[in-house]
């Protein structure tokens, strides 16, 4: 009994906390987010218990039917961060608890303020006909069958083993959805739906989605190159005549990257040697560097300079292209001034400069159009059309799907 007390209490303040960050208001989603008890869904969690840095990792698996694990994992489970539920693609159902080494965490239920907003943002209502692509732990199914009533749900995962883990613990809550076992971009042919949306990033709108969404539909999906550091939401609606409209928005966080995604990152000794080198030239510079604000500038960085990460950990701007070793350190050192340091083979403050001024003379677009082209390509421009480019055009595998 005092468990389900201290679970309700960390639910109501984890609501509260997501309503003063502005991640959540009043509505459907609220009501559901206040009834879920995510302790039924995700029994067990993994905890690290090394630096990110540190090979191997190593990670304490978490048992809420085990009361010395309790206090840990209810911090886990409603703190608001990601919570790691699978090590290495294994079953869920029936393993120990118990410490684990090596390989990598291969599923995650997404941070909440993340999940919340873009469950608001899809505009849940009550018998939606909804695909839930990339079911994980089942959270963002759960609302769903809560918002729109089980029967009109569909789930749909690649791993088994979540699937599996899935239905067992969303029939504990009494909720019934239809699972399927398949590719994400496949969707389920053949089927249309009035709500869809990905639980992880993708380098493109999977076509075979659009084609599934519903006169009046909605589809949102995280959209984002190899580099994680300046990511976007596709928002997809059909009109009631069938007509597609889509946009692209920058934002600050997205979903996890989806398995078949490359991805490129800063390494821990790139990093320490940004930091510590003085590079090929240090210029004094009366040009401002760009904004984190102006996230619609980064979005085009991303797609049409290629390559670059940004070190968000870093008390400036720093920027590295890790497949060339170029990097680029931006310094405050008065008023209106700033140091900026480049090495490697690319220029990085003349491309993001160069690449401002044509941002700005496309009006400073934070949302551009989404347009699908005839040929299965996926355009993104400017409302003037003078920023613009194509998102990668890959044919989708063929894989069947199982219920």
């Amino acid at each position: 009994m005092a468990a389900a007390v201290d679970a309700a209490a960390a639910r109501a303040a984890m609501v509260a906390r997501l309503e003063t960050e502005g991640a959540l208001g009043a509505g459907p989603v609220r009501d559901a987010l206040l009834e879920l008890p995510r302790e039924v869904l995700m029994p067990q969690a993994y905890v690290r218990r090394n630096a990110r840095e540190e090979r191997p990792g190593r990670w304490d698996l978490l048992d809420w039917a085990e009361p010395q694990d309790r206090p840990e994992l209810l911090g886990i489970l409603y703190g608001g961060a990601s919570v790691l539920v699978q090590h290495d693609g294994e079953q869920l159902v029936g393993r120990g608890r118990g410490p684990r080494s090596g390989a990598s965490i291969t599923s995650a239920a997404t941070l909440m303020s993340l999940m919340s907003a873009v469950l608001e943002e899809l505009d849940l209502r009550a018998g939606q006909r909804v695909l839930d692509v990339g079911t994980g732990a089942g959270v963002t199914a759960a609302v769903a069958c809560q918002v729109c009533g089980d029967q009109k749900v569909v789930s749909l995962d690649r791993d088994r083993h979540l699937i599996e883990a899935a239905t067992v613990r969303l029939g504990d809550l009494g909720f019934h959805p239809e699972m399927v076992c398949g590719s994400g971009e496949q969707g389920v042919p053949g089927r249309e739906f009035d709500r869809i949306f990905l639980s992880y990033a993708v380098d493109h709108v999977p076509p075979a989605l659009v084609e599934q969404l519903a006169p009046g539909g909605r589809l949102l999906a995280h959209v984002t190159s190899a580099s994680p550091s300046w990511p976007a939401l596709a928002i997809v609606e059909r009109t009631v005549d069938g007509e597609v409209r889509a946009e692209l928005r920058a934002v600050e966080f997205a979903h996890q990257a989806g398995r078949d995604l490359e991805r490129i990152w800063l390494s821990k000794e790139f990093r320490q040697r940004i930091a510590a080198e003085s590079g090929e030239w240090t210029q004094r510079s009366k040009l401002r560097p760009p904004a984190d604000g102006d996230r619609g500038l980064w979005l085009a960085a991303d797609h049409l300079l290629g390559g670059l990460v940004r070190d968000f950990g870093a008390e400036h701007l720093v920027i590295g292209a890790p497949g060339c070793g170029s990097w680029l350190r931006v310094e405050p050192v008065g008023a209106r001034r700033w140091n900026v340091t480049v090495q490697g083979p690319r220029d990085i403050w003349k491309e993001i400069q160069d690449l401002d001024v044509r941002w700005r003379a496309a009006g400073s677009p934070e949302r551009y159009g989404l347009t699908f082209e005839p040929d299965g390509g996926q355009r993104v421009a400017s409302s003037c059309g003078r920023l613009s480019w194509r998102l990668p055009l890959r044919r989708p595998s063929v894989e069947g799907v199982t219920s």
